[in-house]
């Protein structure tokens, strides 16, 4: 067994304290071993102020980490220059955060740790001290060797969604969608839940833009002009998708046993219905990395932090789903080779 990578995110944040509870809870919800990169000292502190019975050991990485997890909080130390005050971002701190992640994602790659679990990190924060991408998944791509850009699914039970396009305002999102975009997003999303959730010929949902798919172009014609010829390339690929059907009648429940996945066309539209559906337990994931690589789909929660309310559903479901996708995925390459 490996151990999972788990880093710490903003310390400032809540994930050294989701982290902390999510290893009280290891035994009730199953949590395979992971180590923890941050600040010893800063976790230990927080245990305490917590109130959690947590004993803290420094490890050398992910192999010692299996060996102590049973009894104790592993933690590979990332040094923080300055102390982490909780809803307090510093952007001093940043390089460690962006330490941390490098760490975890260099673990993984190597064989080392089975996967990478990231807590949120604060971007406005880090964009202070240089960090000079959107968020995770595109600092991730590049870490990984940036082949093909990546693609975001959330994941809670019962539902898996894609969006095209992410973080645009929404008047940006329509002209952001273009045949190459959702046809790279659909291939990326078939070869991930091949790869990594063991459907060996997914089913794909694609969703309109418009109200009623555009109802013939009366009401847009982005279904006629772009998401349609994509839907057209994707089954000529020999995928199995459907659509673009109207959004509205996407997601309930009978329309959501006919789909391993839904391409939707912006942020919002993919996220309501996850939030909805699970609103503590939903996990962000990136798919087409050479690694895998979860997470709480959550922020920060600054106006949180240290005040022991922060519930560790998501970060509990990023840990389980990180480590079964990790198993599949080295199951389908014996499966292969």
């Amino acid at each position: 067994m490996r151990a999972l990578a788990l880093t710490m995110g903003d310390a400032a944040g809540i994930g050294p304290e989701i982290a902390l509870e999510s290893w009280v809870r290891r035994r009730e919800a199953g949590i395979p071993p992971f180590v923890y990169l941050g600040g010893r000292d800063h976790v230990e502190r927080l245990a305490a102020t917590l109130g959690l019975d947590v004993p803290v050991k420094s490890v050398a990485g992910p192999a010692e980490a299996v060996d102590v997890f049973t009894d104790s909080f592993p933690v590979l130390p990332i040094a923080l220059p300055a102390p982490a005050v909780c809803g307090k971002p510093d952007p001093s701190n940043g390089p460690a955060t962006i330490e941390a992640i490098d760490r975890a994602v260099e673990l993984a790659a190597s064989g080392e740790a089975a996967a990478v679990v990231t807590n949120p990190i604060g971007k406005a924060v880090l964009y202070r001290c240089g960090f000079g991408h959107p968020g995770h998944t595109e600092y991730l791509a590049e870490r990984c060797g940036g082949a093909s850009p990546p693609a975001m699914m959330l994941v809670c039970d019962g539902l898996r969604v894609v969006p095209v396009t992410v973080h645009l305002p929404l008047a940006e999102a329509a002209n952001a969608l273009t045949v190459d975009a959702i046809v790279r997003c659909g291939r990326t999303a078939a070869a991930g839940l091949a790869r990594d959730f063991g459907i060996r010929a997914p089913r794909l949902a694609v969703a309109g833009l418009n109200p009623h798919a555009g109802e013939g172009g009366h009401l847009g014609r982005e279904e006629i002009e772009v998401i349609g010829p994509a839907v057209d390339i994707l089954r000529g690929d020999g995928l199995n998708v459907d659509g673009p059907s109207p959004a509205d009648t996407l997601f309930h429940d009978d329309a959501r046993q006919d789909y391993d996945a839904a391409l939707c066309m912006y942020h919002d539209q993919a996220l309501i219905p996850i939030k909805t559906l699970d609103f503590f337990g939903g996990v962000n994931v990136t798919l087409g990395l050479p690694i895998v690589r979860t997470s709480p789909d959550h922020g920060t929660g600054y106006d949180i932090a240290g005040k022991g309310i922060a519930r560790p559903d998501s970060l509990i479901a990023a840990l389980r789903l990180a480590a079964t996708m990790a198993s599949t995925r080295a199951g389908m390459s014996d499966a292969l080779a």
